[in-house]
């Protein structure tokens, strides 16, 4: 199995100019650094205490931060290489305040490739992501014993089945892991079966915040913007069809409100215009917010077109919908948006984080809806609760910092 992967992974390296320029053409891809992928690195490596840390994008990414503060204040620690695979990814970390940390673009799991990316960098300890599993660098890194630790590990049931067909060679590679963080029971169960050791459940670490997250009241510019206008509730991660889904709740609203205004944020912002259209269509207006100007009283719906800004407008919003849970399937991780006081609404379709979400309906966070009328209806029911969102807030900061102090205290053993 092994050597059918690594002939995939050496024909899409010979085939890699091709994707790449689709890629910037797209873009998908920065023009400037996009040879990072290949071993090509603009910074020189001139500390042996630096660890690594590699998400796959920006939910992973953020969710390692308030961790990533806590080891910047060790004197051990010289450096800290974060990577990841995608260009929104990257931005959000250009935005960060972070002394000691820096970004590059996650190489292609091509042998000679790791070979050189583990040579420049010289890793003190690794750690992956969620579920950021790639063969060739996992034995590599062990083949030079550096420490290998998958952080805040999920393992969902599609991923599970995937690699239960090729199981002996899971056991391979999950067996390289000198310690696997599980957020979930179920994430710790299928671990065991492909062949992890030293596996510990200790929480979810997107349910902890960063210093940023906690200082920085709202964005007063978004709030400028917005001038006088109720944001009735917010869409988040929304996927094809959602957006006018949730169109036609606020065009429901607007008969029981004065004055309001929902904010939609899709998953892919390259689909905005389309989104736009469609929503112009069906007769709401539409502001998109790199349009730099001042809404008028007939907007209806705030259209965010940019990366990284979700916390923002989620600070500004009391109700949010996640998306990819109605005509798309597994759902979004709702933790960022309860965690900012947002009471969570969301369809059906979330198995991905069922965990996740039935925890949020025990503490009474978090409500599952069918249609749009569903949706509207619990939009008006909630909106008239009063200081519901600083309840939420003081509940899951407790249950964050908690995680986050476990998972500090397992990963200072190794670095």
């Amino acid at each position: 199995m092994l050597f059918f992967y690594r002939l995939t992974v050496n024909f899409i390296f010979l085939i890699s100019p091709i994707i790449i320029i689709y890629r910037i053409f797209k873009k998908k891809e920065d023009p400037k650094r996009f040879l990072e992928k290949i071993g090509k690195f603009d910074k020189k490596n001139t500390n042996s205490n630096l660890i690594w840390f590699h998400g796959s994008s920006v939910g992973e990414i953020l969710s390692i931060v308030p961790l990533i503060e806590k080891l910047e204040k060790r004197k051990n620690i010289k450096k800290i290489l974060i990577t990841s695979n995608t260009l929104s990814s990257a931005k959000v970390i250009k935005k960060l305040k972070l002394k000691k940390t820096f970004h590059q673009f996650f190489p292609l799991d091509a042998e000679f490739i790791v070979e050189k990316f583990l040579n420049h960098w010289k890793p003190k300890a690794v750690f992956l992501i969620e579920s950021e599993i790639w063969p060739n660098m996992i034995i590599k890194i062990k083949e030079k014993k550096i420490p290998l630790i998958l952080l805040n590990a999920r393992i969902t049931k599609k991923s599970f089945k995937k690699w239960s067909k090729v199981l002996s060679f899971a056991k391979k590679i999950f067996n390289e892991f000198d310690l696997c963080l599980g957020q979930n029971n179920k994430t710790c169960n299928y671990l065991k079966i492909l062949g992890a050791k030293n596996i510990k459940k200790i929480g979810n670490l997107k349910f902890s915040q960063s210093r940023s997250e906690l200082k920085n009241k709202q964005n007063t510019k978004i709030k400028k913007i917005l001038k006088n206008k109720k944001i009735i509730f917010s869409a988040i991660s929304t996927h094809k069809g959602e957006e006018l889904f949730c169109g036609k709740v606020h065009a429901n609203l607007k008969k029981k409100y004065k004055n309001i205004i929902s904010i939609i944020i899709p998953r892919h912002v390259h689909r905005a215009h389309e989104i736009k259209q469609e929503l112009n269509a069906n007769g709401l207006r539409v502001h998109l917010h790199t349009s730099n100007k001042t809404i008028n009283s007939k907007t209806d719906i705030y259209l965010v077109d940019t990366f990284g800004e979700t916390k923002s407008f989620l600070k500004l919003s009391k109700i949010a919908f996640m998306g990819k849970s109605i005509y798309a399937k597994g759902g979004q991780n709702p933790l960022e948006a309860a965690r900012l006081g947002n009471r969570i609404i969301h369809g059906p379709n979330i198995e991905n984080f069922i965990e996740v979400y039935d925890f949020l309906k025990k503490q009474e966070i978090s409500t599952k809806i069918k249609s749009y009328k569903g949706l509207e209806n619990l939009v008006f029911k909630f909106d008239r609760k009063k200081n519901y969102s600083q309840q939420i807030i003081k509940k899951l900061s407790y249950i964050g910092n908690q995680i986050l102090i476990n998972n500090e205290k397992e990963i200072n053993k190794y670095c």
